[in-house]
């Protein structure tokens, strides 16, 4: 994944590897919390290029504008785990927060 993310920032350096790392494992968090639900981002496409975006948001100091401009891609992301089209529905127990 950090060989995608690199790629779509045009990074060709790895002194910003363990950042980029950080922001992907934040940026899989997120969508995972989001949804409910967790992801083969190497082989799901739908998820891994949300994923990579929001990454690109994160990494040039916009993730505050992420949500507002993929809303759509988002409810069709949450649409498509409700469906089970991509992802795996995480099952939350009873008491958890």
């Amino acid at each position: 994944m950090l060989e995608d993310l690199k790629s779509r920032l045009r990074i060709t350096w790895s002194e910003e590897d363990k950042d980029l790392e950080n922001i992907i494992n934040r940026s899989e968090s997120y969508l995972s919390e989001l949804t409910g639900a967790t992801f083969d981002f190497e082989k799901e496409v739908w998820p891994k290029e949300l994923l990579l975006e929001r990454c690109r948001y994160v990494y040039n100091n916009a993730a505050d504008e992420f949500e507002k401009n993929f809303a759509h891609e988002l409810k069709r992301l949450i649409l498509l785990v409700a469906l089970g089209k991509v992802g795996t529905k995480v099952e939350t127990v009873p008491g958890d927060v």
